[in-house]
């Protein structure tokens, strides 16, 4: 049997999967890797490509130690990470992304980390130029993109040090590390470059906002150049390189596949899926039309909502239309909330109950989102109310905290709390927690309609992610967004079971040669390869009583409504302030 490795490089930890050819995990193994944070500038967040590699290099060790199977029966691999930019000169040497004297050298810290909002200053000044490439990221680009954060390093660095320079999104950094080969993914530089569809690098935005060495260059510091390159899984370069074959424990010259984000591996790895209605499996397997209408949620410390579709989709404040970052010929929306998975833990771990809770589920030998969830149904038997919206019905929570990505994309937005009592015990958490994920579900529904609203169909969610573990929270995205959401048959290994499609992909690929195949010949082989290696799922239904589904439609107007009113006390203070 053949054997494919997924890497998935989150905000947090590398993972990596050792599957078979039907997408069974043989065996995983998962590594944390280290951010850097500023206790001076809560903005400040950095990484290491040193560490990450090291700790992609142990992970896929002991997957090959545990499981016994020679790396000879491994026939590909690929990556997924998130979108940071991770910096080097061009022998492939880290170089350090930290504001200061050493900034410019090579040293270990030269990851801009996805969620690091230091470049506000230089994500205005692009949004101010009316370029085109703004058409292709819903209108504003965000501050968490690769090239606001590369004109800060140019700002900040000196210039015969930022000529010297690489700029990779990460999930080409990996595959560079993997092969010596630089050549660029199209979902990297398209979705987080400004690399426009159908006419590539735009010279006249790049020059207007002072990057003009970029173009001289002939942007060999961004790659790309000509439009040379590769949609998802395609073989890069030779394969592993001796270096890189010799640090992972596999053998050199083992394809590897065209990288994608992690959210796009989330895509990758779910929405193909067939699923399970009280134990009954779907009778019709999917094909490539329907995932026009499958929206897939990759859920962790942030969330990301991807569609693809025929043609471009605009959409305000959602990223995209990009075309081909995955399949030829199609193209794909992005929206997202920065902050969710991360919210859910500032919201608990910030309230001071929270020692107790812990203190109770320990003593429970139970996680502490098992006893909130108890301690919500307690609540709502004694206070004789039907549902747990019922129960917050007069708390409303805007969850903004760290700026709004979609559908309003500004990073100026903030969070804001209605319904706020003197309780600050265990019940009041609990209460908390609950609106906390329900602020999340409007959020999502929010952005649903606006992707809807400009074009697409979308009548399925397809999660991913730690997030659907929480099964509670998925009933209650199905009612709020009222369409069944699917669950993956393990919500963990959905993001790298995608990277590891993408591995075998490229093998076959390789194998059957890529450049004697047409655009559509590859499709139907990745999708075939998707089908085939998703294991079915578990769908949940809309489930809300008729008064649940009239309180739910309220605080979604009074979440729309508070928008508008931040908007407009903004708007009443800096008037204030002149």
């Amino acid at each position: 049997m053949s054997y494919y490795i997924g890497v998935d490089v989150g905000t947090g930890s590398a993972r990596a999967v050792l599957v078979d050819d039907h997408g069974k995990t043989i065996v995983s193994h998962t590594k944390e890797t280290t951010t850097w944070r500023d206790h001076d500038d809560h903005r400040i967040f950095e990484q290491s490509t040193n560490n990450i590699w090291d700790s992609i290099s142990s992970c896929i060790k002991k997957c090959l130690a545990e499981s016994k199977i020679s790396p000879s029966s491994v026939k590909g691999l690929s990556f997924d990470a998130t979108c940071s930019l991770a910096v080097s000169d061009f022998n492939g040497d880290p170089v350090i992304v930290t504001k200061g004297k050493n900034i410019g050298q090579n040293g270990d810290r030269n990851v801009i980390l996805w969620a690091d909002h230091r470049a506000e200053k230089e994500a205005e000044l692009i949004n101010s130029t009316g370029s085109v490439v703004l058409d292709y990221v819903g209108g504003t680009m965000s501050l968490e993109m690769e090239i606001p954060k590369t004109l800060w390093l140019k700002n900040h660095m000196e210039p015969s040090l930022f000529s010297r320079c690489q700029f990779f999104d990460l999930p080409d950094f990996l595959t560079y590390r993997a092969t010596k080969d630089s050549t660029r993914s199209c979902c990297s530089v398209t979705c987080k470059c400004s690399f426009v569809p159908k006419s590539g690098w735009q010279a006249d935005f790049f020059e207007k906002i002072g990057l003009e060495e970029l173009v001289k260059t002939d942007y060999k510091q961004l790659g790309a150049a000509n439009g040379e390159v590769l949609t998802a899984g395609k073989p890069v370069g030779n394969g592993l390189s001796k270096q890189a074959a010799e640090e992972l424990g596999l053998v050199e010259g083992t394809p590897v596949g065209s990288a994608v984000i992690d959210a796009y591996a989330g895509w990758l790895g779910t929405v193909a899926g067939r699923y399970k209605d009280n134990g009954t499996l779907s009778d019709a397997i999917p094909s490539i039309d329907e995932s026009r209408h499958r929206l897939a949620a990759c859920a962790g410390t942030s969330t990301c909502h991807i569609v693809q579709s025929r043609e471009g989709v605009f959409v305000n404040g959602v990223w995209g239309p990009y075309k081909d970052p995955v399949f030829q010929g199609w193209w794909m929306n992005e929206g997202g909330q920065s902050s969710t998975g991360q919210l859910i833990d500032f919201m608990i771990k910030t309230h001071p109950a929270y020692p107790r809770l812990q203190k109770i589920a320990e003593e429970h030998k139970s996680n502490i989102f098992s006893v909130l969830q108890d301690l919500l149904q307690k609540m709502k038997e004694e206070n004789g109310v039907e549902s747990l919206t019922e129960l917050t019905k007069d708390m409303h929570f805007y969850p903004d905290l760290h700026g709004n990505r979609s559908p309003i994309a500004d990073p100026r937005m903030r969070g804001s709390f209605v319904g706020l009592t003197l309780d600050d015990g265990l019940n009041d958490l609990a209460r908390k927690y609950n609106v906390t994920l329900e602020a999340i579900a409007l959020q999502t529904r929010h952005i649903v309609d606006e992707m809807n609203a400009k074009g697409h169909s979308i009548t399925s969610i397809y999660m991913s992610g730690s997030q659907a573990k929480n099964i509670p929270m998925m009933q209650l995205f199905a009612d709020t967004c009222g369409m069944p959401v699917v669950l993956p048959f393990d919500e963990g290994a959905a993001v790298p079971l995608g990277a590891a499609m993408l591995g075998r992909f490229a093998a076959e690929a390789a194998t059957k040669g890529v450049d004697t195949m047409n655009e559509e010949q590859q499709g139907e082989l990745l999708w075939r390869i998707m089908v085939e290696m998703t294991p079915p799922g578990t769908i949940v239904k809309p489930a809300t009583s008729g008064r649940e589904k009239k309180l739910i439609e309220a605080k979604y107007k009074i979440f729309r409504e508070a928008i508008d009113i931040q908007y407009r006390w903004r708007k009443q203070i800096e008037e204030a302030m002149k």
